[in-house]
């Protein structure tokens, strides 16, 4: 294989991590197939047994923000299309005043 199609394969082969590529893609995910996403279940599950063994509280919680927020982001997020209402919104406000009142709280307030 001489080198111009190695050099054509190679960038085939990366044609789908473009930026434009993958700011598209992202756009056009939901929570659901961010968190059902084989790869994204792997790293939580090793994030989450590294947190356990080492016993850090910043790596736990930083793994309890990101399931809440995205629970919260999954039910209180509008449906695409619709506008973003008052009513839609305060469960999002409610849900991150308590999410960040339980961070602060095990992180700031409570010690070992």
């Amino acid at each position: 294989m001489d080198k111009q199609k190695l050099i054509e394969k190679t960038t085939e082969t990366l044609r789908p991590f473009e930026t434009t590529n993958l700011i598209d893609t992202v756009q056009h995910l939901s929570v659901n197939q961010v968190f059902s996403h084989p790869a994204v279940l792997i790293i939580i599950v090793s994030i989450f047994i590294f947190g356990i063994l080492k016993r850090s509280k910043t790596v736990l919680l930083s793994l309890f923000a990101l399931f809440c927020i995205a629970i919260i982001m999954r039910y209180a997020m509008p449906v695409p299309g619709d506008d973003l209402s008052f009513r839609s919104l305060m469960p999002f406000v409610g849900g991150g005043i308590l999410v960040g009142g339980v961070v602060i709280y095990f992180s700031l307030i409570k010690t070992d």
